[in-house]
C-alpha cells in the first residue's frame, strides 16, 4: 500500500483528503491511502517521516509549514525555489525528499484558460502571506506587471489607504487577485477594504478562497459588472499535480 498524505497545523476542513479519497476510489486506485497529520510543529515532520519509512510516497503541505519544511528537505525544484515555499514534497525511493510547489501550476493554469487572450493588464495582489507568493512568481512567467497591496505600505508594497487615496490605481490594475484568507467560510462578510465604486465591467477578480463559492469581495465584482473567478479550479489543478509529481 503506497500511503500519501498532508501535514499542517489544523486540518479537518481540509480539500485534499476528500479530494484523494474520492479520486482513488472513483478511478479504482485500491493500491493508495491518502491520511491527514496534525503537527503541532514542524520539529515532528522527522518522526512521521521516520515512523512511515517505505510506504510513504508523498505529502502535501499547509499553512503554517509551506516555508519551515523547507529546511527539512533533500533538493528544491527550481519554481518552488524561486517562490520559497513548498506545498508538495516527493519522497523518493531511496528516501530522498524533494520539494515542490503545485500552488504555482494550479494558480497558473486557471488564470491563463480564465483569461485567454487579455493578458495585457496588469495586477493588484492583495495580502503578502504565502500564496502571495506563487501567484507572483506566475504572473512574472506571464509577464503581467503586478503590484502588492498590504495592510502597512513598505518597500514595495502599497496599502489600502493609498488605493483610496488615488483612483487611478483601481482604473490602471484590472486585474485584482485575493490571496488573503478574508472571506472565508464562517467568515463569509469580511473582504478586503478596497473602494470597490471605481470597479467597472473591465475588471477581473480572481480570489484563491473557494468556500463560499461566491465570496464578499467577488459579489462586489459581479456588482459592477467585473468578470470573476474563485479558486476551485486552482485546487483541483495543484491537487492533479502534486499525483504527477508523486508518480512522474
Amino acid at each position: 500500500m503506497r500511503k500519501f498524505g498532508l501535514i499542517g497545523k489544523t486540518l479537518k476542513h481540509s480539500f485534499s483528503g476528500k479530494y484523494f479519497g474520492e479520486k482513488f476510489e472513483k478511478e479504482n486506485i485500491d493500491d493508495c491511502a491518502y491520511e491527514l497529520f496534525e503537527l503541532a510543529d514542524i520539529s515532528e515532520f522527522s518522526k512521521l517521516i521516520n515512523a512511515h519509512k517505505g510506504e510513504l510516497k508523498g505529502l502535501n503541505v499547509t499553512i503554517p509549514y509551506k516555508k519551515e519544511v523547507m529546511a527539512y528537505l533533500d533538493e528544491l525544484d527550481s519554481i518552488a525555489e524561486r517562490i520559497g515555499a513548498v506545498n508538495v514534497v516527493k519522497i523518493n525511493s531511496d528516501g530522498k525528499l524533494k520539494g515542490f510547489n503545485s500552488d504555482y501550476y494550479g494558480f497558473r493554469s486557471s488564470l491563463e484558460s480564465w483569461l485567454g487572450r487579455h493578458t495585457n493588464l496588469k495586477a493588484l495582489i492583495l495580502g503578502t502571506g504565502g500564496a502571495s507568493n506563487a501567484v507572483r512568481t506566475a504572473l512574472e512567467d506571464l509577464k503581467i506587471p503586478y503590484q502588492y497591496v498590504s495592510r502597512s505600505s513598505e518597500g514595495n508594497k502599497i496599502n489600502y489607504d493609498d488605493i483610496k487615496q488615488n483612483s487611478k490605481i483601481i482604473s490602471d490594475h484590472q486585474l485584482i487577485i485575493n490571496t488573503t484568507p478574508l472571506g472565508t467560510f464562517p467568515d463569509i462578510a469580511l473582504k478586503p477594504d478596497l473602494p470597490y465604486s471605481q470597479l467597472t465591467s473591465d475588471h477581473y477578480l480572481y480570489d484563491l478562497v473557494y468556500n463560499p463559492e461566491v465570496t464578499a469581495f467577488l459579489a462586489e465584482g459581479k456588482s459592477a459588472g467585473a468578470k470573476t473567478k474563485n479558486g476551485s479550479d486552482m485546487l483541483v489543478l495543484q491537487a492533479e499535480k502534486s499525483w504527477e509529481i508523486w508518480n512522474g
